[in-house]
């Protein structure tokens, strides 16, 4: 199916587009930039602007095309599939890898996504929350009104974040983080139930999701099995 682009949308050159997207009055996407299938993206959000780096140039990219030199336009913005992009959200350019958001998102008005972010599959990003740069972003994580996340923040897959909480450190799978700074206040038992699991599997999951044991020989469901193996191989530090 077609795109359907209001005619006072800017899209830029360098941009590509996938097949039926919806694209708002006055949104701005830039290039260098990639953008899947079905995202609805709202009235007034920007895609592809340079990431927020005093150092770094800021070219007019609404109207002038790529040159080709990732120092100079930016490392490139790649989006998904289906996601609910609304008003006045912001994305930006990465600024040494490619900023990413995954697909089946709900990103809420004026929420932002800083320069080199990673944003995986199925998130929720509420009404202002923001990001500093470079932080990672689960499949499944959700982010209440008003957080922010410090740079290098990542955040487990299932991870809830209360409402105007402010992330400066890792916060695990499938917990809760609530509160300035933010601290884990107990396992996202809602987000689990969600995916299948019963509540002896939540509960002997419960010292693995809150660091104090190893993983545990459990039978889980596939894709919630293969999000959990890799959270659990993952590096310890990441930048």
């Amino acid at each position: 199916m077609a795109n359907r682009i209001h005619p006072t949308a800017v899209i830029g050159e360098g941009v590509e587009l996938g097949d039926d997207n919806v694209i708002g009055p006055y949104a701005v996407i830039v290039g260098p930039a990639r953008i899947g299938d079905g995202n609805w993206i709202g009235p007034h959000v920007t895609i592809g602007t340079p990431g927020e780096d005093r150092g770094r140039p800021h070219p007019d990219a609404w109207t002038e095309a790529p040159v080709g030199d990732p120092d100079h336009d930016g490392h490139g913005v790649v989006i998904g599939s289906r996601n609910r992009i609304r008003e006045y959200v912001s994305v930006h350019q990465g600024t040494w890898r490619t900023t990413t958001i995954g697909s089946d998102g709900y990103f809420l008005r004026n929420s932002h996504i800083a320069h080199d972010c990673l944003v995986g599959d199925a998130v929720t990003v509420a009404s202002n929350a923001v990001t500093g740069g470079h932080c990672h972003i689960w499949d499944g994580a959700n982010l209440g009104m008003g957080a922010i996340l410090h740079q290098k923040v990542v955040i487990g897959p299932g991870a809830m974040i209360g409402m105007g909480s402010a992330v400066r450190r890792e916060i695990g799978a499938f917990t809760i983080a609530v509160g300035n700074p933010a601290r884990v206040t107990g396992v996202n038992v809602v987000g689990l139930s969600r995916r299948g699991l019963d509540e002896a599997l939540i509960e002997a999951l419960g010292p693995w999701l809150k660091g104090k044991e190893p993983l545990p020989d459990v039978t889980l469901p596939g894709d919630l099995s293969t999000l959990v193996k890799a959270w659990d191989a993952r590096p310890r530090e990441e930048h």
